[in-house]
């Protein structure tokens, strides 16, 4: 039996449910389905290695952060033959994140809008959750790990955030990701201005030599913009990038505009909005930071990910790794092996006819 048909019969069960609380039952329940290796039964993508910033990535089809805010299903996440897995926002100290519901499904888009708000238990817990997976105490793969600012602290104080967390996940990312895109912190995209990501870039490089020392052990450092930038500002996110020499760059977050879904149910919700409605978005600014970068530093492409053809227009606009969220919602775990099948290198295709 398929992993695509157990997906199209679990699909209408999940959708029943309120968003959030599919949620909270879908990552336990896929925990302890790779606890008890009943996750076997999903076909994984065969080794396509690919090495981007210095990490050799077992496939290029990533998992997005924001799935596992709190990295507690990190070994579950794995079962599904990710060649990275990125997890977090995670924040200095714990915060709630925003009132209920704040997550709702769009699916004549095939889209999910959500203003979560970084909710987490903070980095202290998300740092012990980390250490106690299988996944890194065995060294199975590729682990982002993804940092946010606290909703209470003022922006002018932001980077002091940043860098309290880049100090606590250091040691056990394979990359961190700097997180200034998500619409759902206030002011938070204000980061993504000239001047704030020259400050903010500047002092966690600073940091990260620092602990390069300490440990003995470069970690890459990416940072995660949106999709509602204009040329101008890509180009000066691109410049900041070039400038701070930033390890790579992940595009995108979810997008704040609303054209995709006027309309609809819930196409009226604050929050980001995810899914196919981003895919056109992220392209563009994938290609706007080629032009600026091109081979410079990497693009990692995340929005809209529904299909093979989907991850391989990313790599067309310039990407060199692909990650995967709303798409894995609508379409299940197959797609994973989907997309890696549609970016493997040709010469791993010839040898396999053979």
């Amino acid at each position: 039996m398929s992993d695509k048909f157990l997906y199209a019969l679990a699909r209408p069960l999940l959708f029943s449910l309120e968003p959030e609380t599919a949620h909270h039952l879908t990552l336990p329940a896929l925990r302890c389905a790779a606890h008890y290796s009943l996750t076997d039964i999903i076909a994984k993508p065969a080794r396509d290695p690919r090495t981007v910033m210095g990490i050799e990535f077992p496939n290029p089809v990533g998992m997005a952060a924001g799935l596992d805010k709190d990295g507690a299903y990190i070994d579950g996440l794995a079962a599904l033959g990710f060649g990275f897995i990125e997890v977090g926002t995670v924040t200095p100290r714990a915060q709630p994140g925003n009132p209920l519901p704040r997550m709702f499904r769009l699916p004549a888009a095939g889209a999910v809008i959500n203003r979560m708000g970084f909710n987490n238990g903070g980095v202290d817990a998300f740092v012990a959750n980390v250490q106690a997976s299988r996944f890194y105490q065995e060294k199975q793969g590729v682990l982002g790990l993804n940092i946010g600012k606290n909703a209470d602290t003022p922006i002018e104080r932001a980077a002091e955030d940043y860098v309290h967390c880049l100090e606590k996940v250091y040691p056990y990312a394979s990359y961190v990701t700097v997180n200034i895109s998500s619409p759902n912190t206030k002011n938070l995209r204000q980061l993504q201005g000239a001047s704030e990501l020259d400050a903010l870039l500047s002092q966690l490089k600073s940091a990260q030599r620092r602990l390069a020392d300490r440990y003995g052990r470069y970690v890459p450092v990416t940072l995660k913009i949106a999709p509602d930038m204009d040329a101008e500002q890509v180009k000066n996110v691109a410049d900041a990038l070039l400038r701070h020499r930033i390890d790579g760059v992940i595009g995108t977050n979810t997008t704040i505009t609303r054209d995709a879904v006027n309309g609809m149910p819930h196409g009226d919700e604050a929050g980001g909005l995810s899914g196919k409605p981003v895919f056109a978005l992220s392209n563009n600014v994938i290609r706007g930071l080629k032009a600026e970068l091109g081979d410079a530093l990497p693009i990692i492409g995340v929005g809209g990910i529904f299909n093979g053809a989907d991850a391989r227009a990313k790599i067309d606009a310039g990407a060199s790794l692909v990650q995967l969220y709303t798409g894995l919602i609508y379409q299940g775990p197959a797609l994973v092996r989907e997309c890696a099948e549609a970016l493997r290198a040709p010469a791993a295709t010839a040898s396999a006819h053979h």
